[in-house]
């Protein structure tokens, strides 16, 4: 396909969405298309969809409209988890050209004729059955990390969750490729790679499209320490019950590796932990804390928590928040509970007004903005290194330290995809850190 036709991306949801749309990107730049940004006036645009919170699926029809104002002719094309889920209901949105399932995602180019637009979008869906392949996917070029997908699909039922639905079994890359794909990176110069999947501790199952595990997920972390040229490995979202000690062991010794793990709870309280049919309780959850800061006392660790749950009581609310304030932790991520159909949770008992929803979420932002606060003056006057990024905001340049303090200084392009060493010093009024170089000088 020769085309001198420009293309642009809006990506919904995850770190995972982020690598398969760079991949997807690739596809279409060796097609000959031109990749431009959303905010740009493109032929096509691609949005890769999410379905974790209701926010997610309205935000897709704004996005479509504002794609349809830059070129009223353009080509819409919706892909992701929403597209596999309700592919027929993207597809009535006004403007959307084309809905392309899980595994049709990764070959839309064959799906795209002359860019004429239908009447109504044209839906290739795949039974999810059928999505038992797997696609290596990274994501590159547009920024100083890589996000690099080792894993995709799950086979846990959480009672609250579409993601089994919407991708699929839990199946593995290869470990050959995964370096592969590694080594790639580092040789674009890239310092960060973050590995990423829907359940990457459960990663080395369905290699082979079965259960047997050909390589452990302690074996990948092992294999990829040794690829050279890659400075920093972060480990993205990994379940408490498949991170083992041996693995924070061989991270608190490893070359690459970083010292920052975000792992999922969800809820402090036991009662709902097993209504949510997680696959740990509690106890399991402070003993993987409490691991990663006997070994690593500067760990970074960010947690999952959903508020709102079907029973959430008050009482089992303050079990939660009293629970996340006591543990040694650093930040939440916090999801506000949306039903979503086809759920075990959505015809539970218990129903939690929007409005308390609401109140707790406040809640627990609050205590995560006292955490990261709490995290970030343990940490000053240490000696880290920082990473920095490309962006200027407002005059400043921003990086991350490899226990993920965010950091800043005045802009200088010469720092950008630098290492320094640097010691933190001060918390700005906006929260980030300022910081004294050790050295001039780039470490690389």
């Amino acid at each position: 396909m020769n085309t001198d036709k420009k293309v642009a991306f809006y990506t919904l949801g995850c770190k995972l969405n982020f690598s398969e749309t760079s991949t997807i990107a690739r596809n279409f730049v060796n097609e000959g298309f031109e990749r431009v940004d959303f905010d740009a006036k493109a032929d096509v645009y691609v949005i890769n969809t999410c379905s974790v919170t209701d926010n997610a699926d309205k935000r897709f029809k704004t996005i479509v409209k504002n794609a349809l104002k830059k070129n009223e002719e353009a080509f819409l094309i919706a892909v992701g988890c929403y597209a596999q889920l309700k592919p027929e209901e993207l597809a009535n949105v006004d403007g959307v050209d084309l809905v392309l399932g899980a595994t049709e995602k990764f070959n839309v180019t064959s799906y795209i004729n002359d860019l004429t637009k239908n009447n109504i979008g044209e839906v290739h869906s795949c039974e999810i059955s059928d999505a038992d392949f797997y696609v290596g996917s990274y994501s590159i070029g547009d920024r100083t990390r890589a996000f690099l997908k080792v894993q995709d699909g799950c086979d846990y039922k959480c009672t609250y969750c579409t993601i089994p639905l919407a991708r699929g079994i839990s199946r593995s890359d290869t470990l050959e490729n995964v370096i592969e794909n590694a080594k790639e990176i580092s040789s674009k110069g890239i310092k960060e790679i973050v590995l990423t999947g829907v359940n990457i501790g459960d990663y080395g199952k369905g290699e082979f499209g079965n259960k047997k595990h050909e390589h452990t997920f302690l074996e990948l972390v092992k294999e990829l320490d040794k690829v050279d040229g890659i400075h920093r490995l972060r480990i993205s979202s990994i379940e408490p019950n498949l991170l083992k000690d041996e693995t924070i062991d061989f991270v608190s010794k490893s070359n690459s590796f970083v010292p920052h793990f975000h792992i999922p709870l969800q809820s402090g309280s036991d009662d709902l932990l097993k209504k949510m049919k997680r696959r740990y309780l509690k106890n399991t959850y402070t003993n993987r804390v409490s691991k990663i800061k006997e070994v690593m006392p500067n760990a970074c660790i960010g947690v999952d928590v959903i508020v709102g749950f079907p029973g959430e009581t008050e009482e089992l609310f303050l079990e939660t928040y009293n629970y996340l304030n006591y543990l040694d932790i650093s930040y939440l991520h916090v999801f506000t509970y949306s039903e979503r159909p086809n759920t075990e949770a959505v015809n539970m008992e218990g129903v939690v007004a929007k409005k308390v929803r609401a109140k707790r979420s406040k809640m627990l932002r609050g205590l995560s903005a006292k955490k990261r606060r709490a995290f970030y003056e343990s940490q000053l006057g240490n000696t880290l290194t920082a990473l920095f990024e490309s962006e200027n905001k407002e005059g400043y340049i921003y990086g991350f330290t490899e226990n993920y303090v965010k950091v800043k200084t005045p802009w200088n392009p010469e720092l950008i995809n630098t290492l320094h060493t640097i010691t933190l010093t001060e918390i700005d009024e906006d929260g980030l850190v300022r910081f004294d170089f050790v050295k001039e000088k780039a470490i690389v």
